[in-house]
């Protein structure tokens, strides 16, 4: 395997009320030698928002904002704007986060041209109660045959945990730093799986987009479980990498122990004009909860990968480490990416 080097803590909560309970899963974007990192922060009320700092080469934090980017202002995000993927596309950095109203997690948006001011555009996942999904699930069962049993699992799961108006539970939307045949290609999380969209215009995202898109999910799936490490579920981590070997995705997975969940991160590689394509994926997780740092928080057993910078030949991965902390650790690119190629 790859060697991975833990470079330790960069973020922990502070006193501040938006960030005193925890600070986690952070995006990241490098502009010269320096990294502007949004995460989510969490508050005493155990409500998020999204903090911003900026960091000088890969782990050197110069700067720390005392108040959050962005908050609740909105219904659709009173409970919190969790876990922040930034890509710059167009000349603008379009920034995708989880929303949560208390009862549902979908997934909205906002734009900066200047990665200070951010204006919130809207809610793109779909209003599909997840009876409606299991209709359009065996829909495309049915039609391809090839949409796994634990899609209704996890229907039934967030009906009985949740309730029976429950949305479709969405998380993990990522997009594409390249235009795809054309398209805007959008990776995102409808358990258990790694799904892709792809569009022209974001105003296509409509209900009747979605419907038919899930009647033909089975057709979008990008990553699925294989190995015993995901055994539960994959999703989505940072944006995806450009290399001239494919497009590296840095993704989460999680294991159901006897002893509860284990959130490890891992890597894939995908085909440049067709990330449907396969090239290759590890074996072995790329690294796992190990320090007592990752292994004891808020939620235990938890690296949770979302943030990526490459400084040199070194690939820094940063992560949210028990659900409670920032934390990076560090590969080398070229060894990685040989890796992948071995485990085509």
């Amino acid at each position: 395997m790859v060697k991975v080097k833990k470079e330790g803590i960069i973020l922990e909560p502070t006193m501040l009320d938006f960030e005193s309970k925890a600070v986690l899963n952070p995006t990241c974007v490098k502009k010269g030698n320096y990294l502007h990192m949004f995460y989510r922060a969490v508050g005493k009320d155990n409500v998020s928002c999204i903090g911003y700092c900026k960091l000088k080469g890969p782990l050197d934090v110069v700067q720390r904002c005392k108040h959050p980017i962005l908050c609740p202002e909105f219904n659709y995000d009173r409970d919190g704007l969790e876990d922040p993927r930034i890509t710059y596309i167009d000349k603008k950095y379009y920034m995708f986060y989880t929303v949560y109203d208390g009862k549902n997690a979908r997934v909205a948006y906002a734009i900066s041209e200047d990665l200070k001011n951010f204006k919130k555009q809207s809610v793109i996942t779909p209003d599909i109660t997840y009876d409606e999904a299991e209709d359009l699930f065996r829909h495309s069962r049915e039609e391809h045959g090839k949409l796994k049993d634990l899609y209704f699992f996890f229907e039934a799961y967030f009906k009985d945990s949740v309730g029976k108006d429950v949305l479709l539970w969405e998380k993990d939307i990522i997009l594409f730093p390249k235009k795809i045949n054309g398209n805007y290609a959008l990776l995102h999380r409808i358990l258990p799986d790694i799904q892709v969209i792809y569009f022209k215009d974001f105003k296509d995202l409509t209900l009747h987009y979605w419907k038919n898109y899930l009647k033909h999910l089975s057709n979008f799936i990008i990553l699925s479980s294989k190995h015993g490490y995901e055994s539960r579920n994959v999703g989505g981590g940072a944006v995806p990498i450009e290399t001239n070997k494919g497009w590296l995705l840095i993704y989460h997975a999680v294991e159901d122990t006897e002893d509860g969940r284990i959130y490890r991160a891992s890597a894939a590689l995908l085909d440049k004009k067709n990330p449907l394509k396969l090239i290759g994926r590890l074996k072995e997780p790329l690294f796992s909860p190990e320090e007592e740092w990752e292994r004891k928080g808020d939620v235990s057993n938890v690296v949770f990968p979302t943030g990526t910078a490459l400084f040199g030949k070194k690939l820094y991965i940063y992560y949210g480490a028990a659900d409670t902390r920032i934390a990076a650790a560090s590969v080398n690119l070229k060894d990685l990416l040989s890796e992948l190629l071995k485990n085509k």
